[in-house]
């Protein structure tokens, strides 16, 4: 084998420098593999050291970042998408959480409520929307701070903490359900920690298999971060993070387990 490749060899390479172009027809097809060669040789010396793609500029994007992956997102306005790293670092924390509140679910779900603490039934929409963001809140729509008017927290006008002892009694269709029902909420309102607070609870108490509703709830939700984002005049507002962190769970974890169970 060895002796055929170096009986070849010198057919490959030229014997001494000449002029390439020397008595070459590009009319005329090559007639033996030394012509071949030759043509080769002399349409590779032709090419440019250095090719530039011609690109037409109106296709670029001018704003890229890195973004939720879903359809019907707004993307972020310059400036207000989180980095790559803030992402995956939420991401997670994320992960540990759910961990947590899984393995501690049956602790939790055993200690006692205080004596103010009744939750509503499932199917009630509008108990679950004042039990967790305050009758204040649905009531008069206010997005300020409430007013101390007398010592201790008045939970309801203000709405209850979704504290563990309480997320781990609700079990997957309530779960559901209340993320249906303050999604609701959102699509008619603007965005408050309050609503932040409940809504990051819920995503952590989902367990997987999703349910089937769930699916299209947490592309909703998503969707209505996206577009309030819009609406936001600053930056530096507190909702961006928020919002930015909703965006970025649904796109980045659940999206990979709405995947997942396609596939399955």
């Amino acid at each position: 084998a060895e002796s055929a490749v170096e009986e070849l060899m010198p057919r490959l390479l030229p014997v001494e420098p000449c002029d390439l172009t020397e008595g070459f027809d590009p009319s005329i097809p090559p007639r033996t593999p030394q012509e071949y060669l030759r043509r080769v040789q002399i349409e590779a010396a032709q090419c440019p050291d250095v090719v530039v793609a011609q690109i037409d500029p109106k296709k670029l994007k001018r704003k890229q970042s890195v973004n939720v992956s879903l359809s019907g997102c707004q993307p972020a306005p310059q400036g207000y998408s989180p980095t790559l790293q803030w992402q995956q670092q939420q991401v997670a924390q994320f992960s540990t959480i759910r961990q947590s509140v899984n393995r501690h679910r049956s602790h939790w779900k055993s200690q006692q409520l205080d004596s103010n603490v009744t939750m509503p039934t499932s199917e009630d929409e509008e108990g679950w929307k004042k039990f967790c963001l305050g009758e204040r809140l649905c009531s008069e729509g206010a997005v300020g701070p409430a007013k101390n008017e007398s010592p201790g927290i008045d939970y309801i006008q203000i709405g209850f903490p979704p504290l563990l002892s309480i997320v781990s009694r609700m079990n997957q269709a309530t779960v559901t359900s209340v993320l249906e029902y303050l999604s609701n909420w959102f699509g008619e309102r603007d965005f408050t920690p309050e609503l932040g607070r409940w809504l990051y609870a819920l995503l952590a108490c989902l367990e997987k298999p999703l349910l089937p509703e769930a699916h299209s709830l947490i592309r909703q939700l998503a969707r209505r971060c996206s577009e309030v984002r819009l609406l936001v005049n600053s930056k530096d507002d507190e909702r961006v993070p928020a919002l930015n962190l909703l965006i970025c769970l649904v796109s980045r974890w659940f999206s990979k387990v709405i995947l997942n169970e396609t596939r399955d």
